[in-house]
């Protein structure tokens, strides 16, 4: 409760968490809350402007965009959280893994992560897809399997300090196995820079999810996933904006929330920033 007061008290991390809980709220009840059926056309409110009726205005089809936000929240931010759970799980096993064992096999597992690093994260995550297929539950994988290497390298670091104190000794003197030293002795101690990285890394894969879903390569029709949205209004822009104007607002203030939010454990959780 005291790291939740402090962050609390930390202007980025208070403006972050509440950004992060609206969203999170909207995420989970958008289907309950959204006035209207966002399939529903309505052809004599095509490319309406927003109004009292329609907050954020129609698409091409008179659909309500302020119901396709929140129901396509469930389908961009949840799916973007499951992909850095899976890249900061994935990634923080191997990097304790590799920084305790030391000696060639870390040798081995950084190399092989610095090769993968060096393929830039969308890249690597369109190759992945292209082995894959084209769907929303692939592109949560592949950008799963991309942030990893990152996720991966900032846990060795700490890893490399951990793995010198005395309860680590202990555990090794007492016996214990490898993969218990590992689980209950090491990662637990690593946990906070990993969340801090975590949760900053959930802006970047609700970006790059947008941009595969843009690409065509994650959602796919109908769905109402806010990089598809604003694929498919990118032919009606000069007639009216708004189909692209409210998912892109709607990405840019998940990225910024996320990123207040990490900001804020960074101070709070780091004693060289939280004075």
């Amino acid at each position: 409760m005291s790291t939740f007061y402090a962050l609390l008290r930390n202007p980025q991390g208070a403006l972050g968490l509440l950004i992060v809980t609206i969203l999170l709220i909207v995420a989970i009840f958008g289907p309950v809350i959204a006035p209207n059926d966002p399939e529903s056309f309505n052809f004599g409110s095509r490319f309406a402007a927003p109004s009292m009726e329609f907050p954020f205005g129609t698409d091409w089809y008179g659909r309500d965009l302020f119901s396709r936000i929140l129901i396509g929240a469930r389908s961009t931010v949840l799916l973007a959280i499951l992909a850095t759970v899976i890249g900061t799980g994935l990634g923080a096993i191997i990097g304790v893994l590799s920084g305790y064992l030391g000696g060639w096999a870390d040798e081995v597992i950084m190399r092989l992560t610095d090769a993968i690093m060096a393929i830039p994260s969308l890249l690597f995550a369109l190759m992945i897809l292209a082995a894959l297929g084209s769907s929303a539950l692939n592109a949560v994988l592949a950008i799963g399997i991309a942030f990893a290497p990152g996720m991966a390298r900032i846990a060795r670091s700490v890893t490399l300090q951990v793995r010198a104190l005395d309860y680590v000794a202990a555990a090794q003197a007492r016996g214990e196995k490898l993969g218990w030293i590992v689980l209950a002795e090491i990662l637990p101690n690593t946990i906070a820079p990993v969340i801090i990285e975590a949760t900053i890394r959930v802006a970047f894969a609700i970006m790059t999810l947008a941009t595969l879903s843009f690409l065509g390569l994650g959602a796919q029709p109908p769905s109402p996933e806010w990089g598809l949205m604003i694929a498919e209004a990118r032919d009606h822009l000069f007639r009216s904006p708004w189909p692209v104007i409210a998912p892109g607002i709607a990405i840019a203030l998940v990225a910024i929330g996320f990123n207040l939010l990490g900001d804020g454990l960074r101070d709070v959780l780091n004693p060289k920033t939280a004075d």
